[in-house]
């Protein structure tokens, strides 16, 4: 379809047009439409802003709350939502936990930064990553070129408290006595700190205020 725009004084012409056929440089024009000037403009101005492409990356330690709080921030503003692990998940049949154990870490990190290359892809979307994303190759800095990225930060004891009932579900914790999944929790958010704070924002994982999202989206 082709849409063209003639101003005639006070007044737009709105031209529609659709090929016949999808090799062919025929055409019909299927309307004409006389727009007010004064209501193009207002509706242009309106929408402006809506047409400006957002991209927000999450990241942090699991558990931090990336993917909740990325589904509160998507449906308040429009946008799409998108998990980094349930899309790896989707798009590979297998659970982390499986695919994990099957390829090692090492694997499963190259698997991980090409799905990012693919969500990295996708217009108007808050995107959660896992908690190691952010911390291999050289993704933080993609990410950074691709959009907003966000450090949702939480302490080492906050994390553990709310891990410490879904450990089975986190490879990386898998079969760890409570002392020792602190421990790990302490010395891996320790490494990754590094990482994470290379992000653009940083806020509070207990933070439920909107005031961040409100300036990145308006």
């Amino acid at each position: 379809m082709e849409v063209a725009l003639i101003a005639n004084g006070e007044f737009i012409e709105l031209t529609f047009r659709l090929s016949e056929n999808k090799n062919s440089t025929r055409r019909s024009i299927l309307g004409v439409a006389f727009l007010c000037k004064e209501n193009i403009d207002s509706y242009f101005c309106k929408h402006k802003k809506r047409n400006v492409m957002k991209r927000i990356f999450l990241i942090g330690y699991m558990g931090c709350g990336k993917t909740t709080t990325g589904k509160r921030i998507a449906k308040k503003y429009g946008l799409q939502f998108v998990d980094l692990d349930q899309y790896i998940e989707k798009r590979f049949f297998k659970s982390i936990t499986q695919i994990f154990a099957e390829k090692g870490e090492d694997e499963f990190r190259k698997t991980e930064r090409k799905m990012l290359e693919e969500v990295a892809s996708f217009e108007n979307v808050v995107i959660s990553t896992g908690g190691g994303a952010a911390c291999f190759f050289d993704n933080i800095d993609f990410m950074n070129k691709c959009g907003e990225t966000v450090y949702l930060k939480g302490s080492a004891e906050a994390l553990f408290e709310y891990l410490r009932n879904a450990s089975q579900d986190r490879p990386l914790l898998k079969d760890k006595s409570p002392e020792e999944m602190l421990q790990f929790i302490k010395e891996n958010l320790g490494k990754r700190e590094p990482f994470y704070a290379k992000a653009k924002h940083t806020i509070d994982s207990r933070d439920m205020s909107d005031t961040l999202f409100d300036q990145i989206c308006k």
